[in-house]
């Protein structure tokens, strides 16, 4: 049935007897393959419905087009059955390049090249999106208890819950000192592209876009630098992050640094429970082999004085349950 939809969709794009090349999924239900027409590329999103919904999708890539940035232009689309046709930007993924050992010399280049794309976004009034609230941000970081702590076999109370997200919220009244951007939100070496014969920030091409929402410019940031999936050297990221606040002067140092901490703990927390999940709800076991370094980030971000309550939490409750799981 799916197949039979695909084949309708490029035909309408007189596709019908172009290459078609599957190429790496995710962690999603959405399925990309390349198609190849004569000269001619493009890339098949495949978001089956009602597990995905692409028109989020669309709504953030013209919002992102139309101001400048280099997201994939949307060639057709068949909204209601979850297809998109869109621009080739090639295989210079992020994540390909700092694997590479003879582009080690771009590693800071292009990283200043990402944090530019979010300098200038965040100077741009935001679209009508999903506001990154409370609730929102509180029912990420429960899947951390939802998940890991019965993976991990560790047993909390009502008490100790209610203690973890009554702390959580007091660290998210820190979020609102701060101006309300649009958040890309995986916005990460696996979702970026190097497109080097583009001019400042358009060298980046964006993929992964789809769950926009109105939040914290600390977000993408601390999604960048605190990847799950590889390491960026602490002097690298000290030195990205001032390059950040240095294309926003306006922006009170302090309390930038105390919300990129916030969020990198509830980030990395959601990732533990979403990684946990992957593994023992479908199977996928190769996501456990991420979770040393994502405890990792969030013990940096723990060193954060303004994260002590939080720190002090996970000591008391969670370490030895980490530390068995790690050790295993």
């Amino acid at each position: 049935m799916r197949e039979s939809l695909i084949k309708q969709f490029l035909e309408k794009a007189d596709l019908s007897s172009a290459e078609r090349i599957a190429l790496p999924g995710d962690a999603s239900f959405r399925h990309y393959e390349r198609i190849k027409n004569g000269g001619e590329s493009f890339i098949l999103m495949n978001a089956p419905p009602p597990k995905e919904d692409v028109r989020p999708f669309v709504k953030a890539a013209l919002f992102l087009e139309k101001n400048g940035f280099s997201a994939p232009h949307i060639f057709a689309a068949d909204v209601e059955n979850g297809f998109l046709l869109l621009e080739d930007f090639g295989d210079d993924l992020y994540s390909r390049i700092l694997d590479g050992n003879h582009y080690a010399s771009l590693e800071e280049e292009i990283y200043r090249r990402a944090v530019e794309v979010l300098a200038a976004l965040h100077k741009i009034a935001p679209p009508d999106f999903p506001a990154y609230d409370d609730a929102l941000l509180l029912r990420e970081a429960r899947l951390f208890t939802e998940w890991y702590l019965p993976y991990a076999k560790i047993e909390l109370g009502e008490k100790a819950k209610y203690e973890y997200e009554e702390i959580l919220l007091a660290l998210f009244t820190n979020l609102k000192k701060q101006k309300p951007v649009l958040v890309l939100r995986d916005y990460h070496a696996d979702n970026l592209i190097y497109l080097p014969k583009r001019e400042g920030y358009k060298k980046v091409g964006l993929l992964d876009f789809q769950d926009a929402v109105i939040g914290s410019p600390a977000y993408d940031l601390v999604s960048l630098l605190e990847d799950a999936r590889r390491d960026v050297p602490p002097a690298l990221h000290e030195k990205i992050l001032g390059f950040y606040l240095s294309l926003n002067p306006d922006i009170d140092a302090e309390t930038f640094r105390i919300c990129h901490s916030i969020l990198g703990a509830q980030r990395n927390l959601k990732i533990i429970g979403i990684f946990t999940r992957l593994a023992v709800r479908d199977g996928k076991q190769r996501y456990l082999y991420f979770l040393p370094r994502v405890w990792k980030h969030l013990e940096n971000d723990l060193k954060n004085p303004a994260l002590a309550p939080l720190k002090t939490w996970l000591e008391a409750n969670i370490s030895a349950g980490k530390v068995r799981h790690e050790n295993r």
